[in-house]
């Protein structure tokens, strides 16, 4: 089990990539949100593996001595991130999404696979049906997610979405403008 939120305590969870051939901006946007939250007093909580930008941020949490959890399905123990403050099992891949929600009042997805995209699409349905009660968070690092910018819009357009869902996710471009609705 996750362990339960002390006062004052937050925490964020960062949803990203696993891939290791990804443009380094992605990475280095990684990195400057990870250190921004760890100023912040955050705690992290990630997919906590050693691969692609898994892997960067749990190496940034542990540069800025930041406080990260890592939630791993127990089929993926042999890439969990050895600089782990914790490490939260689960059995399956939709149990890990869910931990990794718990208790947190934000969620970012970072420039991702289609595994982020899936974290990142539930959440926001979540939070439409009031269930996740935290920010949803999209880092639009070079216009990522111009994309799905597109697509929210087109469903807002053709009443397949209603506005004030919409509303319930941003994009800022910068990891200083995402520090800022951290704040």
């Amino acid at each position: 089990m996750m362990s339960a939120l002390t006062e004052g305590e937050r925490k964020i969870v960062i949803f990203c990539s696993a891939s290791n051939d990804i443009d380094p901006k992605f990475n280095q946007a990684a990195r400057e949100v990870v250190r921004a939250a760890c100023s912040l007093g955050y705690t992290i909580v990630s997919g906590g593996t050693v691969r692609g930008t898994m892997g960067v941020v749990s190496d940034e949490a542990a540069a800025c001595s930041g406080t990260h959890v890592g939630v791993l399905p127990r089929f993926m123990a042999v890439y969990r991130h050895p600089s782990l403050s914790e490490t939260v099992w689960t059995d399956t891949m939709a149990d890990r999404k869910e931990k990794m929600r718990e208790g947190t009042c934000a969620a970012i997805a970072l420039p991702g696979g289609i595994g982020t995209l899936d974290e990142l699409i539930e959440t926001l349905t979540l939070a439409k049906l009031d269930i996740y009660k935290g920010q949803v968070i999209a880092l639009n690092v070079d216009g990522f997610y111009d994309p799905l910018i597109a697509l929210l819009d087109h469903y807002v357009q053709t009443g397949m979405l209603d506005s004030r869902s919409r509303a319930l996710i941003a994009f800022p471009r910068t990891p200083g403008e995402l520090a800022e609705l951290l704040k």
